[in-house]
C-alpha cells in the first residue's frame, strides 16, 4: 500500500521588530505521526542556532554535512543539536526539519534538517542530523543562538504536524 501523508498547521511564529532570543513551540499535541519545523532566520549576531526538547541541554548529539561549492566538509557535536551551521544578518538561512516519531516512548528521537543560505555567492547547504537520546513524547522545542543573539525581525517558523495514512 502507499502511505500518504498530510500536513497540518499546528503554529507559526514571525519575529517582530525588537527581535527575539528564542523561538518556542509549547505544547504540542500528541496527534501527529512526524512533525516538521519549516523556516527562514536572520540573527543579530553571526551564530549556529540550535534547539532542544522538552528543555533538555543535556542528552543531545548532532551530526552535519555541508558543502560551498568548493569544499565539503563534516562534523560532530556532543551535547548539542544545531540545525543550521551559520545565521547572518544580511542573508536569511532557510531549513526544512523533520522530527521523527516525536511521541514513540520506545525509541530516542531523531531529526533531519535540510538547510542553505546565499551570503551574496558565498553561501553554502548541509544536512544535518540529530538525536535526543530520550524515550519521552516530545512537546516542546526551543530554538535559540548559541552565543547569545537574537533572530530578528521577520524571521518565521512554522510547526507542521504529519500523519500518515495509507
Amino acid at each position: 500500500p502507499v502511505t500518504i501523508l498530510s500536513y497540518e498547521s499546528i503554529a507559526t511564529v514571525t519575529v517582530g521588530s525588537g527581535g527575539s532570543s528564542t523561538i518556542e513551540f509549547t505544547s504540542i499535541p500528541s496527534t501527529y505521526t512526524h512533525l516538521q519545523v519549516r523556516g527562514l532566520m536572520l540573527s543579530d549576531t553571526s551564530t549556529n542556532p540550535e534547539f532542544y526538547f522538552n528543555n533538555d541541554t543535556a542528552n543531545d548529539n548532532g551530526h552535519h554535512l555541508w558543502g560551498d561549492g568548493s569544499a565539503a566538509n563534516s562534523n560532530s557535536q556532543g551535547s548539542l543539536m544545531l540545525f543550521s551551521y551559520f545565521v547572518g544578518t544580511t542573508y536569511p538561512a532557510v531549513f526544512v526539519q523533520d522530527i521523527f516519531d516525536y511521541t514513540n516512548t520506545n525509541k530516542y528521537k531523531t531529526t533531519r534538517t535540510l538547510t542553505g543560505q546565499d551570503n551574496n555567492g558565498s553561501g553554502e547547504v548541509a544536512v544535518w542530523s540529530g538525536l535526543w537520546r530520550s524515550t519521552s513524547s516530545i512537546t516542546s522545542i526551543k530554538y535559540a543562538n548559541r552565543d547569545g543573539g537574537k533572530f530578528t525581525q521577520y524571521s518565521h517558523f512554522a510547526l507542521y504536524g504529519i500523519k500518515e495514512s495509507a
